[in-house]
């Protein structure tokens, strides 16, 4: 029974991981190396690929500030009570409980061309939604926890006995970060930013809805794939997944990396 179950793990792995990038990566040499940079190179391509980087930088800066910034917050903010701090827990993990379409519709509801909100911004020249900022919002909301979850486990592990006899030695709050927070979690700090890049990479979902999905517009590297898929553009559709999934083979180790370096310190 055990070799059976061995070998039935090692099938299934190799079905649903090794086969689709196998396939992935066949299908988009099917016309050779020509028809791979033909279809990297077309403007819409170009424009997907430039779209998801854009995503992707914001997301990661904004996913990393606020992200550590509430996770001190929640760890070391004696001021908060644990009503407060288990609300704000729930909050943070709200993207986990639901569904990236519904998070894209939410922004939609609330930002959109139809919203309150969302015709005030319009009148002073600021789209939002169906715009990259509403993308950036989207991927912003699924990827929030991830940064949160990594560094609040090492915020706890360190304890605060280290960041309190500095502050009674006269440190001020951003020298105590600095030089003694920030040494203790940055490794913590680092898988979250290779989760978060790995996240926006591939969310599909939210950036659908509230982008519209408009070809040279407000396309995402993967909803272009989608399109490409619909349109029986196979060879295009795959050169595209092709590169996202290179990007993450290569995150992958450098998480695996960083998991190591993070058990280390």
């Amino acid at each position: 029974m055990r070799r059976l179950w061995i070998t039935l793990t090692y099938v299934v792995f190799l079905i649903l991981l090794i086969a689709p990038l196998v396939k992935i990566f066949t299908g988009s040499w099917g016309d050779g190396w020509s028809g791979f940079i033909e279809a990297l190179t077309r403007k819409q391509s170009l424009h997907a690929l430039m779209m998801t980087g854009i995503i992707v930088v914001v997301v990661t800066l904004l996913n990393t500030l606020f992200g550590v910034m509430l996770a001190l917050y929640l760890v070391r903010g004696t001021w908060l009570s644990n009503r407060v701090k288990g609300l704000m827990n729930s909050i943070v993990d709200l993207p986990f409980a639901v569904s990236p379409v519904i998070g894209g519709l939410m922004i939609v509801l609330i930002l959109g061309p139809n919203s309150v909100i969302g015709t005030f911004f319009e009148d002073v020249g600021f789209k939002v939604v169906y715009a990259l900022p509403g993308m950036i919002l989207a991927t912003l909301f699924v990827t929030f926890p991830l940064m949160v979850r990594e560094v609040m486990p090492v915020l706890q592990e360190i304890g605060s006995q280290q960041e309190e006899a500095a502050s009674t030695l006269g440190a001020y709050s951003w020298y105590t970060f600095w030089k003694v927070t920030w040494p203790s979690i940055r490794w913590g700090v680092i898988y979250g930013v290779v989760l978060t890049v790995a996240r926006s990479l591939g969310e599909f979902g939210a950036v659908l809805v509230v982008s519209g999905n408009i070809m040279n517009k407000t396309q995402t590297a993967t909803t272009l794939v989608y399109q490409d898929v619909e349109n029986f553009n196979v060879i295009a559709a795959s050169s595209v997944a092709l590169v996202l999934a290179a990007f993450s083979v290569g995150l992958l180790l450098l998480m695996e990396w960083a998991k190591k370096r993070k058990e280390v310190h």
